[in-house]
């Protein structure tokens, strides 16, 4: 147990390899959950019953995770008296920037350690630290490649309280035609060109003829002119994030080279110039960094926003008596796998209420999920 907490928090060493997100210098990975472990070793409370279930509390997301679909939303309480620890596990795109947003409901002053932790191998249970939260408890990053990640929250000892949680996926780059969004892509990366000899390197965006096409991040112009296949192009660089952003068959061309651009600037318009001159006026969009790299995760959302989410916190932490039996979900969906029937007079206590589901535990211990319309009967 002690070698897991220091190969997974050896933070100085992950700073270095941290290559594969993007990960501002506020997040970057800490070790303030292993210095407070050993604080606790300091003061022999790792050798108490409590201490001992505080690290088994530390090592339990590893082991069993809370699968999670983003956007996602939920209010959660952790025991003030037993030791507990969270985490969710969920899957992200490359293109996409993941926001945490971490609130306080009841006021108290507990400290709460936030780690993300990249997947490394699942088989093998390898996680490697990537980034921790802030002392407002937000973090933030972009993988550099699909990837799925572990966000584990812990409070100190004999602390808790009631949170809300908000964790969002949304793109790294605004859409670049104005006024469209997804419903104008129809050729997306991957499909077939000239009889299938070779393939499609972007997203094409159909509009209207002169229809602005916009600046979708800062980026630096590095080509402005005429190429074969394009047409009227522009290239972009990103030197935020090392990519070069491709925009063909312009009608016109509104940037100089070496020109410094800012989102929404208008670089150009709507044309069908190149080899689209015998089709309908569309933008052609790739991107590219050591090869093509598929764009569509980048300016199109995955998922709708949910809508406003307001903390149940009249029976957030409640055990209730169940009036009827029920069936416990090992998921937040209907159709996964049924971890339990939990009889008429059972108790169970609710720890986590979100759009659709609760999460409760048991009397045996167990976590599952039950249908939030559930509540309305007790």
């Amino acid at each position: 147990m002690i070698q897991k907490f220091v190969a997974t928090l050896l933070f100085v060493l992950i700073l270095f390899s941290c290559t594969e997100e993007k990960v501002p210098e506020r997040f970057y990975p800490r070790n303030d959950h292993h210095a407070y472990w050993n604080s606790l070793k300091q003061a022999n409370l790792l050798t108490t019953a409590l201490g001992k279930e505080w690290m088994l509390a530390a090592e339990k997301p590893f082991d069993q995770q809370i699968q999670i679909k983003l956007p996602y939303q939920e209010a959660f309480v952790l025991s003030e008296l037993k030791p507990e620890a969270i985490g969710y596990r969920f899957d992200v795109k490359r293109g996409q920037k993941i926001l945490v947003d971490i609130d306080l409901i009841t006021k108290d002053t507990a400290k709460v350690f936030v780690d993300l932790f990249r997947i490394e191998n699942d088989s093998l249970k390898e996680f490697k630290q990537v980034a921790s939260a802030d002392s407002t408890l937000d973090l933030g990053f972009e993988p550099r490649k699909n990837a799925s990640y572990l966000l584990r929250l812990q409070p100190e000892l004999l602390r808790g309280g009631h949170f809300k949680i908000t964790i969002e996926n949304v793109p790294t780059l605004a859409f670049p035609v104005l006024g469209k969004d997804k419903r104008a892509i129809q050729s997306v990366f991957g499909d077939p060109r000239d009889g299938g000899k070779r393939e499609h390197h972007g997203v094409d965006i159909f509009a209207k003829r002169h229809t602005p096409i916009l600046a979708p991040i800062k980026a630096e112009v590095r080509f402005v002119g005429t190429r074969g296949l394009g047409g009227k192009v522009v290239w972009l660089y990103d030197r935020e994030r090392g990519n070069n952003l491709y925009f063909a068959h312009l009608e016109e061309q509104k940037v100089k080279k070496y020109q410094i651009v800012n989102p929404g600037d208008t670089i150009g318009t709507v044309g069908n110039t190149g080899n689209a001159r015998y089709t309908p006026p569309h933008l052609h969009f790739g991107i590219y960094r050591n090869g093509p790299i598929d764009p569509y995760a980048f300016i199109v959302p995955e998922y709708n926003r949910p809508s406003i989410f307001v903390p149940d916190t009249v029976n957030l932490g409640k055990e209730i008596l169940l009036a009827d039996q029920l069936i416990l979900k090992t998921q937040m969906n209907e159709r996964s796998t049924n971890l339990d029937t939990l009889e008429q007079g059972e108790s169970i206590a609710i720890k986590a209420i979100n759009h659709n589901y609760i999460r409760v535990t048991d009397k045996k211990g167990q976590t599952g999920f039950i249908d939030k319309r559930v509540l309305s009967k007790f």
